[in-house]
């Protein structure tokens, strides 16, 4: 790879980083500010909806914080992608029950999900390592 190529492959990492940083650090601050609000989206079936929605915002903010040092950032990045499979039945279920949403216009619920495949892929491409990397 050209050192042209690196550098923009370089910059395009920080920017998707900047990205899931800023997407899971104001997530996490709206599971604590917004703690009503988010138990909504919880699924009836799901049993403790409020503990469910703090400990889902711990975990990103933590997963957040992580990116910040290089040390932990492959495993940050794991766990956010890890947390983001296990909050796609919110995403579901708001699909299902758009009729208790009304406030979301019904094409971002079918949207949701697309935009989920898309962060999860964003997150596993900045976490992905070229097995030439590990050997350095």
């Amino acid at each position: 790879m050209n050192p042209a190529s690196t550098a923009v492959m370089r910059n395009t990492k920080r920017a998707g980083l900047a990205f899931v940083f800023l997407w899971f650090m104001l997530g996490g601050i709206a599971h604590f500010v917004f703690t009503e609000a988010e138990m909504r989206i919880v699924p009836p079936w799901m049993p403790w909806p409020r503990e469910v929605v703090l400990l889902s915002g711990v975990a990103e903010l933590l997963g957040a914080a992580g990116l910040l040092w290089r040390p932990a950032r492959w495993a940050a990045l794991w766990g956010l992608f890890a947390l983001t499979i296990a909050v796609t039945p919110a995403h579901i279920y708001m699909l299902q029950e758009p009729a208790l949403f009304p406030s979301v216009p019904y094409w971002a619920l079918v949207l949701r999900l697309p935009l989920q495949v898309a962060l999860l892929a964003l997150i596993a491409w900045l976490a992905w390592r070229p097995a030439t990397a590990s050997a350095r």
